[in-house]
C-alpha cells in the first residue's frame, strides 16, 4: 500500500524541476499560472535564482509547491501513474498544501496565493534575529519535553517538529534557544542551530496565524482524494470543515511527522513515494521505520526507479 509525501521548507535549490520544465509543456503551463497568480516571475527565481531570493520564505513556500505539483502531474499524465489511488497523501508543513492540491482539494492558484501570504506572515510575525530554531539529535521526544518543562517559563522553547526517532526541532526566542542549547551541551547532546529566518511552528507565530485566518477561511476546499494526514493531528483529515481550522492551527502547532508516518504504517502503508525537491522526507521515514520501501522523484531520471 502506497502513501505519497511532499516536502517542506529547506528542500529548495536553484534549478529544481528544470529538467521537467524543459521537457513538458504541462509544467511550463503550471509555472506560467503561478507567475500570473503572484504577479511576478517565481518561475525565473526557481529555475535561475539567485539563491537569496529563493530562500525568502514568501518565495520558498510557493516555489516548493509549484515543483511538487508539476512533478506529480507529469507522473499522472505522462507516465500513467494514478497516484490518487494511494492510501494517503501527506506533506511536511507547507507540503500539506501541495498534498491538498494534488488530492484535488485546493486549486493551485489559491494554494500559491496562500503560501506566498503565509510566508510573508510568518516572516513578519517576529522581528528579525529575535527568533531561532535548533535541531536536537539523539534524544527522544519525551526526554526533550522533560528538559523543556524544567526550564523557566521565560527561557522555555517549544517543540516545532517531531521529525523522526532521534531528530526533533525546537523553536522559540533566540535567547531561549541559546540557553537550552547550553543546557543540552553540558549533557553531551548534539544540537544544531538551523539557518532559518524565523521561529516557525510555535506560539511566537500567533500573529501569523491571525493574519492567515480570514485568508484560509475565505478559500474554497473540496474533499481530498485520497485522505490527507494532518500535521496537527497526525491522523487522516478529509472533511472540508476540518481542513481550514487545522491549516490555521498548523502555523503555531508542532509538526507531528514521526507520528504521521507511524499512523500511515499502522494503517497498512508499506511503501512511500516522496515527490518534490530533495530527499529530506525519505531520510526521516527510513529513520522511523527501516523496513518500509522508500522512493523519491525529483528528477526525470528518478522515474525509472518507481516500477523497479
Amino acid at each position: 500500500m502506497l502513501a505519497v509525501l511532499f516536502p517542506g521548507q529547506g528542500s529548495q535549490r536553484v534549478g529544481m524541476c528544470s529538467d521537467f520544465y524543459s521537457k513538458f509543456d504541462s509544467v511550463k503551463k503550471i509555472f506560467k499560472e503561478v507567475d500570473e497568480t503572484l504577479g511576478f516571475s517565481l518561475s525565473d527565481i526557481i529555475l535561475n535564482g539567485p539563491e537569496e531570493k529563493l530562500k525568502l520564505t514568501e518565495n520558498t513556500q510557493p516555489a516548493i509547491l509549484t515543483v511538487g505539483v508539476s512533478i506529480f502531474n507529469v507522473l499522472n499524465e505522462q507516465y500513467g501513474l494514478n497516484l490518487n489511488q494511494s492510501k494517503f497523501f501527506a506533506g511536511h508543513s507547507l507540503g500539506e498544501y501541495t498534498a491538498l492540491v494534488c488530492a484535488g482539494s485546493l486549486k493551485i492558484d489559491r494554494a500559491v496565493y496562500l503560501l506566498h501570504e503565509r510566508g510573508k506572515a510568518m516572516q513578519s510575525a517576529v522581528p528579525a534575529d529575535q527568533g531561532a530554531m535548533m535541531a536536537i539529535i539523539g534524544m527522544t521526544i519525551n526526554e526533550i519535553e522533560k528538559e523543556i518543562n524544567t526550564s523557566s517559563k521565560e527561557e522555555a522553547c517549544e517543540i516545532a517538529n517531531d521529525n523522526s526517532n532521534g531528530q526533533v526541532v525546537v523553536s522559540g526566542k533566540k535567547k531561549s534557544i541559546e540557553v537550552f542549547r547550553d543546557i543540552l551541551k553540558k549533557k553531551n547532546k548534539k544540537c544544531i542551530l538551523l539557518p532559518v529566518s524565523a521561529p516557525f511552528h510555535c506560539s511566537l507565530m500567533i500573529k501569523a496565524a491571525e493574519n492567515m485566518k480570514n485568508k484560509i477561511e475565505n478559500t474554497d476546499f473540496s474533499k481530498p482524494n485520497p485522505s490527507i494526514i494532518s500535521n496537527v493531528t497526525a491522523k487522516e483529515e478529509n472533511e472540508q470543515n476540518r481542513i481550514k481550522p487545522l491549516l490555521i492551527d498548523q502555523i503555531t502547532s508542532r509538526v507531528r511527522w514521526r507520528e504521521s508516518v507511524n499512523f500511515m504504517i499502522e494503517k497498512g502503508v508499506s511503501k512511500f513515494l516522496e515527490i518534490g525537491p530533495g530527499k529530506v522526507l525519505s531520510g526521516l521515514v527510513k529513520k522511523i521505520d527501516k523496513n518500509v520501501k522508500m522512493l523519491n522523484v525529483n528528477s526525470i531520471d528518478d522515474i525509472k526507479n518507481i516500477n523497479d
